[in-house]
């Protein structure tokens, strides 16, 4: 019985002199079908164009290879592949923390950390924090997490109702907004202030860059 023993299978196509088989079917630059050609014949053709002879269908009989500028071709990919991760939507689980008697100031802040994690279309969990007699008392935590669901309902919604858990209240809002369209207007929004700065060159360079520049909104905050 066959057993492969180390060593890592490339996922790269064999290209020019790495191609060994006595004949190929062959698409010229323009994907016009040139036929089944000799090898040696293909890689003349390269030769002639100043391109790359690429397998691009191995299992095939003969393999199929295509005429092309290697280098540039994996360029291209690459930015393809990167464009695509960029605009991947990633589902992220943002934190606000908050206790059962916080002061009006820091319930307004946190609120606002809320909305705007909602707008970027990312989900909050919040956590009330229970201390000392507070555990006896769910009913506070209750209504603070009623109060803010209501505040920020135009932007979210309650996708897990409150619930305790130890010593802590939890409940999760969801956006309305999904995050690819929250994604999508932030990069119009930015590209519109860009324009806006290159209108009036009067302003300086780094409060143009403050207006671009995105506040990071990683750490959780504990009232």
């Amino acid at each position: 019985m066959w057993c492969y023993r180390g060593g890592s299978i490339s996922a790269e196509p064999r290209i020019n002199d790495r191609i060994r088989v006595p004949e190929v079917r062959l698409v010229g630059p323009s994907g016009e079908q040139v036929g089944i050609v000799p090898l040696a014949k293909a890689l003349e053709l390269a030769q002639e164009y100043d391109l790359d002879l690429v397998e691009v269908a191995a299992n095939a009989r003969p393999p199929v290879c295509k005429l092309m500028d290697y280098g540039k071709f994996k360029y291209e990919s690459a930015m393809k592949a990167r464009e695509a991760r960029k605009n991947q939507a990633h589902t992220v689980i943002k934190e606000m923390k908050l206790r059962p008697k916080i002061d009006p100031h820091d319930y307004d802040t946190k609120k606002g950390h809320v909305v705007r994690f909602l707008k970027q279309g990312d989900k909050v969990k919040i956590t009330i924090m229970f201390r000392g007699r507070e555990q006896s008392r769910p009913e506070l935590g209750y209504r603070l997490l009623q109060r803010l669901a209501e505040d920020v309902q135009d932007l979210g919604f309650v996708e897990s109702n409150p619930k305790q858990d130890g010593r802590n209240m939890i409940m999760v809002l969801g956006p309305h907004k999904k995050k690819t369209e929250a994604m999508a207007e932030a990069r119009e929004a930015q590209a519109a202030r860009k324009a806006e700065a290159k209108a009036n060159p009067g302003r300086s360079q780094n409060a143009a860059e403050a207006e671009t520049a995105e506040a990071p909104a990683e750490a959780s905050a504990e009232a």
